[in-house]
């Protein structure tokens, strides 16, 4: 049974600067599926480090002879390209199994598979079982019918199969497949936070997460809960890439690291291992739970916190309560100058065009971003992105 994981190309995510990430979504699935299956060969593209055009994806498909490919939906600004490769890979040879996932797709799952013949399979919410599963049935020649979490086409019609349960323990997952694609780690990075000699990786410390923000599609797709790995396990991945891979700018996935004990026993834990000084690590955390942990950041930065990046969003409480961001403003003002005393490089982030901004209200968030003086801020336009309410909020409103 052969694999083949395609990153597509994609432009460089122009808000935050030259951004080259690893595709940590298909090099965790890998790593799994390797786990968990024997005399399986896998294979990863990934396409823009490679710099690979489309006709490099097909000569790729034509060698390696895959029996699926599976193209990673990064974003909704990345589904043309999926469709591309799935479009490919059909070219190459119609009876490879084609498959994708992920937010997107999920949240489009009837849709998509309306619109593009091209996609055999959806696997919708959590992919590792589901993957596993459906590859295990494959080589079997079972039907896909008792398969959790998946959506596909049968005799022209779409089938949605029950959901699956999410995994309740993150701890039986692999470390991410960085060793799929070990020739490009040094290609990978972020220009504006670690330069572009600094190698970086993304480590997973949880999925999910409990608040419920109008805007967000990753609650949803999560189930609205957030599980979480454990400060040792977490910080274990971090030396292994740091030993093996060379990383050092370290971003935390989680969609907010948290609050209570966790920030002072993942703290402890790396100053045991005694990696703090020549580490950079990235947070992404709310305002006030940055707050709540208030007396843990001298730690947390002495064990190589480096950089918080956090959804202020807005001055104005009334667009905070539609967004259902449950903090404050004094919050917001608060953990910036919170972090700067603790010389954490303070992210802040701010939504322009909620249904009510005027030209006044917008003057009002530059003067406010000009005394809240984070060090870095960026504005994003308020988006109905598939999944999130306020895609379905538009779609009510026509």
């Amino acid at each position: 049974m052969r694999i083949l994981f395609v990153e597509p190309p994609r432009e460089f995510w122009f808000v935050m600067g030259e951004y080259l990430p690893p595709p940590f979504g298909i090099i965790q699935l890998a790593a799994f599926l390797e786990q968990e299956i024997k005399d399986i060969e896998i294979e990863i593209l990934d396409c823009t480090p490679r710099q690979l055009s489309w006709r490099d994806i097909e000569k790729k498909i034509e060698t390696f002879n895959p029996d699926i490919v599976a193209a990673s939906a990064f974003a909704s600004c990345t589904v043309y390209s999926v469709v591309r490769t799935l479009e490919i890979a059909k070219k190459v040879n119609l009876d490879i199994l084609t498959i994708t996932g992920r937010q997107h797709f999920s949240a489009t799952v009837q849709e998509s598979l309306e619109k593009y013949p091209e996609i055999d399979i959806i696997v919708r919410g959590e992919g590792e079982e589901t993957l596993t599963e459906l590859v295990n049935n494959l080589t079997k020649r079972s039907n896909f019918s008792k398969i959790r979490g998946m959506s596909f086409r049968y005799k022209g019609k779409i089938i949605h199969n029950k959901p699956r349960p999410l995994i309740k323990d993150l701890s039986i997952l692999p470390y991410p497949g960085y060793h799929f694609v070990k020739d490009l780690v040094y290609k990978y990075h972020f220009a504006a936070m670690a330069g572009y000699d600094t190698p970086y990786a993304l480590i997973e410390g949880a999925r999910g997460c409990s608040h419920k923000c109008t805007f967000c599609t990753q609650w949803r797709h999560w189930g609205g809960v957030c599980r979480l790995k454990n400060p040792k396990r977490i910080v274990d991945e971090i030396e292994f890439c740091y030993n093996n891979y060379g990383s050092r700018f370290i971003w935390l996935t989680d969609d907010n690291f948290g609050s209570g004990l966790r920030a002072n026993n993942l703290a402890d834990e790396l100053l045991r291992r005694e990696i703090g000084d020549d580490l950079m690590l990235f947070f992404q955390w709310r305002c006030d739970d940055v707050i709540n942990n208030e007396k843990v950041l001298p730690k947390l930065r002495k064990a190589g916190l480096y950089w918080v990046m956090m959804g202020v969003e807005s001055p104005n409480a009334s667009t905070l309560e539609r967004f259902r961001k449950g903090i404050a403003v004094e919050q917001s003002i608060k953990s910036v100058r919170l972090l700067k005393e603790n010389d954490i490089f303070s992210h802040a982030m701010f939504v322009i065009g909620d249904r009510k901004d005027t030209r006044e209200s917008i003057d009002d968030l530059k003067d406010f971003v000009n005394e809240l003086d984070p060090d870095f801020a960026i504005f994003t336009a308020l988006t109905p992105f598939p999944g999130s309410e306020i895609y379905e909020e538009a779609k009510r409103m026509g």
